[in-house]
């Protein structure tokens, strides 16, 4: 029996939710496997999950990129010489943040389908706001490295777990426009920083405190609202959510079943840790993240530096990164919008990079300013976009769900140890050394990214092969994305 609409279920398939008898629930799944729901009311469910989660998740990460990131605003304002950091202390301040973020985001997000997202994420969020305002009153180096390690332990969980709560919630072919908000908070997060450090930074000498140790201490306080707002606002069952219906409860169980084989089995599994290890295609996607994410890190860090280096004070240095992180923000929404609707990645992301690369080369050739700043949205175009449309590419070529959830904490892993690489290589102005290894990392980043989607392109005509009977079944993983009707997106 096929039903068209949500409007024309049976009564009985909708009581069969609720009962306990396997048979029953069983039949359930199979009739929603039929079910077409109607557009505009899937649309309207759509627009109700989107106003209610995605602000919460949005300011979430917003205030975790600005705790993290904000030592680069802080540095123009003499943080280094008040705690007696040496250039290469500083740096070693900015990279330590990394090993225990690279260490701990695997861990974090396998464990979030046991400890629950709410849990998982607003006991985290509490540490690291609590660790922010105590960085406002260190005053030596080591207590600097142990607040940067504690921090990146912390916030190492919320990205992988805020990614994953998106599958909960949305189809593959919505995921890639609701990851670009997330991501665009990055972006956003420069802009905010650069105009809150202008702001505090003026409340210097206040209670006898440097406006640098103000910045800290209110971002920290910032964060710690949105553990409230985490542990209120985010369900860990999206689908039972108290501002949905009886109606939209029983549209998203429709939509869950259908995508149940995206989603896989609730039960952990060793067997699928090891496919996930073993996927070609998250050592292509950890590749492209790492080269990506030296961008990400180098740029949204250091760009106050970067600008002071040309010639502007430390105010106007940190008000000159605005522009820049709102115009990156805008384009990587737009571009990601497209992605989602037309299903493709690889194109998207090669085509972002030849701006980076052109910025690149502007910075590393070029004397004059005005050219200089110029080159700065370039990069911010590329910073952004290929960073968050190769984590959703991953997420729509991914499955099971503790597949997924390891693939997405490993790529993380390998692609933050960039973050290392990023406080090294980002020493003295001009930052020549810098530049070029940014420069470098997107030529890498082109290759893999083509080669990714010709394997893609390639896997998917192995299945169309075996499926008309042109090849014989002889691939090792034919679970999950291996299942001959899962059609990779590239």
């Amino acid at each position: 029996m096929s039903h068209n609409t949500v409007h024309n279920i049976p009564l009985e398939l909708k009581d069969s939710l609720q009962k306990e008898d396997a048979e029953e629930a069983n039949y359930a799944v199979a009739e929603f496997l039929d079910v077409v729901l109607d557009p505009k009311k899937e649309a309207k469910l759509l627009a109700k999950l989107d106003t209610a989660f995605v602000p919460i998740i949005m300011l979430t990460y917003l205030t975790c990129f600005l705790d993290r990131s904000s030592i680069g605003n802080v540095k123009v304002a003499n943080m280094p010489e008040d705690i007696n950091a040496s250039t290469e202390q500083f740096s070693t301040a900015v990279s330590i943040f990394y090993v225990t973020y690279v260490l701990f985001e695997a861990p974090w997000a396998v464990m979030m389908k046991k400890l629950t997202p709410r849990n998982i994420l607003t006991g985290l969020c509490i540490v690291w706001s609590l660790t922010t305002i105590f960085t406002g009153f260190i005053q030596s180096v080591g207590s600097l490295y142990a607040t940067r390690l504690i921090l990146g332990a912390c916030e190492a969980g919320l990205f992988p777990c805020l990614n994953l709560y998106l599958t909960m919630v949305y189809r593959r072919e919505e995921q890639a426009k609701r990851v670009s908000y997330l991501m665009s908070c990055a972006a956003i997060s420069g802009a905010v920083g650069g105009l809150l450090a202008y702001g505090l930074l003026q409340m210097d000498g206040i209670g006898g405190k440097a406006g640098w140790r103000w910045v800290y201490i209110i971002e920290g306080l910032f964060s710690f609202i949105c553990a409230i707002l985490i542990w209120f606002g985010l369900p860990n069952n999206p689908a039972e959510a108290y501002f949905l219906t009886e109606e939209e409860k029983w549209m998203m169980r429709v939509r869950n079943e259908q995508r149940r084989r995206y989603m896989g089995s609730e039960e952990f599994s060793w067997e699928e840790m090891r496919i996930a290890i073993r996927d070609p295609k998250l050592m292509f996607s950890a590749l492209i993240q790492f080269c990506q994410d030296i961008l990400l890190y180098g740029f949204s860090t250091f760009l106050p530096t970067i600008l002071r280096g040309m010639g502007y004070d430390s105010l106007m240095s940190n008000v000159l990164t605005v522009p820049v992180y709102v115009w990156a923000a805008m384009i990587f929404i737009a571009i990601a919008w497209c992605s989602d609707r037309y299903s493709q990645f690889a194109s998207y992301i090669f085509a972002a990079n030849i701006f980076g690369i052109v910025g690149y080369i502007i910075l590393l050739t070029v004397e004059n300013t005005a050219v200089l700043y110029f080159a700065t949205f370039l990069i911010g175009i590329t910073t952004y976009t290929s960073v968050g449309l190769n984590i959703a590419w991953l997420n729509v070529n991914v499955a099971p769900q503790y597949r997924r959830a390891l693939a997405i904490g490993l790529q993380q892993t390998v692609a933050n140890c960039s973050g290392i690489v990023a406080g090294q290589v980002y020493r003295t102005s001009p930052y020549v050394l810098g530049n070029s290894f940014s420069l470098g990392s997107l030529a890498v980043a082109q290759v893999t990214v083509t080669v990714y989607g010709l394997y893609l392109r390639q896997e998917n005509k192995v299945k169309e092969q075996i499926i008309s009977g042109e090849r014989e079944e002889t691939r090792r993983v034919q679970t999950g994305d291996g299942e001959l009707d899962f059609k990779y997106i590239y």
